[in-house]
């Protein structure tokens, strides 16, 4: 079984800045791909940022140039250095990762979201 572990989400005022992080764990082998997605009330879920175990990068055109994605595979965990952020921005993210048991089963798994609050 695949377990995420989300944390970092909060509170900051416009300009500012946070850091995610997702935790994958299980038995499993380095996920193929790991990245962020976010809802804002009314809204649809939306791609943030991905990264895949190559490290090859893709980012929503709203946040590129203030979000960073990176992961440590060794941890198997994925990061979201969000910098610059606008009350826009306001969502809850989640963390979605991809990849194979160590069985050799896909799997596709979403954390359990972290609120992201910006505002003054």
């Amino acid at each position: 079984q695949v377990q995420l572990v989300e944390s970092g989400g909060g509170l900051v005022q416009p300009g500012g800045s946070l850091r995610l992080s997702c935790a994958a764990s299980g038995s499993i082998f380095t996920p193929n791909v790991m990245g962020w997605y976010r809802q804002a009330p009314g809204k649809q879920r939306e791609l943030v940022a991905t990264a895949t175990s190559r490290r090859i990068t893709n980012y929503a055109d709203s946040v590129k140039g203030r979000f960073t994605i990176s992961r440590d595979n060794a941890k198997k965990t994925v990061y979201l250095q969000m910098n610059s952020l606008k009350p826009e921005d306001t969502a809850v993210y989640y963390c979605n990762v991809e990849g194979h048991t160590t069985t050799w089963a896909a799997y596709a798994k979403w954390g359990q979201g972290t609120q992201v609050t910006v505002s003054s």
